[in-house]
């Protein structure tokens, strides 16, 4: 190991890391609730000034990935579409296999400039959750309880509310509704049997209702759906922790834009049923690309790679670290002289 990942593992490095993202993060939903007197004056206002101030919290942990673990995360995608990318809003529907799944779809969307208002279908217990799920709040994400009697109004009540958002933004669902393990994916393809699906090597029986109510609500507002495989080299398993180490992973992402010139509105899936096969037929689609990174396949696509690299989300970080080293440096200020 050499000098520079030892200092990586070293538990100080960790506490100033933690120390500037909390700080900053609290400092950034500090202004994002004075932001919500913006509202009723100017909703788009309010929606770009929170693009922005999130943004300053998303780049850190894009930056934790990129510059700190120096992860490698390759894209393969038909040359034909790569330039859209970005330039468009586009559903993602990406496999849910591990820990830092979302932060390589945060790196996708990073690439092309979309990271600031990029929006998931996320669980409502995040909402909760201090930094994150506070920023997650005011960028208006779709919360859910997974239980669709209680969803059904209130999942299609926030999809609505973004036909009229200001930014191109990636939308990311886990189709799969949960992360990929051998017991759940046993229980899932005896559901698959039970119903006369197909049998899945690599994936889960996908959720359909959260995908199909996403499709009919954002109509004419994304133009594409991405259908997006991550897998990682060598059988790597890699963890939050190992990233914050310093820890080096290889991932590969499989990217097919499905009709990005416009997507088949007329027969979209309307109900769970309609819906099922597509999402199924989609999911199957994605088992070669994930052959293909675990050595059952050799064949691959050409590679192709943001040429601006990962220098966007370092200069994002810098905003970030000026709010904490002021904080800290006005608490110094404020102990050395002591209470009025």
């Amino acid at each position: 190991m050499d000098l520079a990942g030892l200092l990586k593992s070293q538990f100080p490095c960790h506490l100033i890391f933690c120390y500037v993202f909390i700080a900053s993060g609290l400092i950034i939903n500090s202004i994002q609730l004075c932001t919500l007197l913006l509202w009723p004056v100017s909703k788009q206002l309010f929606r770009k000034i929170n693009c922005r101030l999130s943004y300053c919290v998303s780049s850190q942990l894009v930056m934790l990935l990129e510059w700190w673990s120096g992860t490698e995360c390759t894209l393969y995608t038909d040359p034909r579409d790569y330039p859209k990318y970005g330039k468009e809003s586009a559903i993602v529907v990406l496999n849910h296999k591990f820990e830092i799944d979302f932060l390589c779809g945060w790196t996708l969307a990073e690439r092309f400039g979309l990271l600031p208002a990029s929006k998931v279908l996320a669980k409502k217990e995040l909402a909760y959750v201090p930094i994150i799920g506070w920023m997650w709040y005011f960028l208006e994400m779709v919360f859910c309880k997974r239980k669709w009697e209680e969803d059904r109004k209130t999942v299609l009540k926030s999809l609505l509310n973004l036909r009229d958002y200001p930014e191109k933004f990636f939308f990311l669902i886990h189709c799969e509704g949960t992360r990929f393990t051998e017991k759940k994916h046993q229980i899932s393809m005896q559901v698959a049997k039970a119903k006369g699906l197909p049998s899945l090597k690599y994936h889960l029986l996908p959720r359909t209702k959260g995908f199909a109510v996403t499709v009919r609500s954002l109509r004419n507002v994304v133009s594409a759906v991405y259908d997006c495989t991550l897998n990682f080299r060598n059988n790597e398993n890699p963890t939050l922790l190992g990233v914050l180490n310093g820890k080096k992973y290889h991932s590969d992402l499989y990217v097919s834009c499905c009709l990005a010139g416009g997507f088949p509105w007329k027969t979209s899936p309307r109900t769970r049923t309609s819906a099922l096969p597509g999402c199924t037929s989609s999911t199957r689609r994605r088992t070669p690309s994930r052959r293909s990174t675990t050595g059952e396949a050799s064949s691959r696509r050409p590679p192709w790679r943001h040429p601006g690299g990962p220098g966007r989300c370092l200069t994002g970080c810098s905003g970030p670290r000026c709010c904490s080293t002021l904080s800290s440096g006005s608490w110094s200020a404020w102990s050395a002289a002591g209470p009025p």
